[in-house]
């Protein structure tokens, strides 16, 4: 174990390789899930505007999804697509998500899927690092661990 893993409330990707299997692909359908729930309130939402919510519709899409993820991360430290594929946000002290980290959390993540270099750089380094992480949980400590390995 390095030095700098022992400062980590993370569990260590070598001895407890349990916490991080599977979590990219996992990640991937949570995308996924919670992508297509956006869109649902999102049009949803427009319809109950009578169509108006139609010129808006990027808008309103920036908006739900950015309030959808930070609500969400606040309260369980995991998305509902998270939830179903049974993964969660930890911070490098090992603690769920607090409304400000939800918040800087949502922001790195909406700032890398708005440009495509970070967002490349962001799937490569969740495909490639020992914990799984991606560019705004690099900058913020944090990682997606599986909530059924927890001790």
């Amino acid at each position: 174990m390095h030095m700098s893993d022992a400062l980590w409330g993370l569990p260590d990707p070598i001895s407890q390789a349990e916490f991080y299997a599977d979590v990219p692909t996992k990640r991937a359908i949570a995308w996924v899930i919670d992508t297509l729930l956006i869109l649902a309130i999102v049009i949803l939402l427009s319809l109950l505007t009578v169509g108006i919510g139609f010129f808006f519709f990027g808008f309103l899409l920036l908006a739900v999804g950015f309030i959808y993820r930070t609500v969400t991360l606040a309260n369980s430290s995991a998305t509902p697509g998270m939830r179903l594929t049974a993964i969660e946000f930890r911070t490098h002290r090992g603690e769920r998500l607090d409304l400000p980290m939800a918040v800087l959390h949502t922001l790195g993540f909406t700032v890398s899927v708005a440009m495509v270099l970070p967002q490349i750089a962001s799937i490569i380094l969740m495909l490639t690092t020992p914990r799984g992480q991606g560019l705004s949980d690099m900058v913020l400590g944090t990682a997606a661990v599986n909530r059924n390995a927890r001790s």
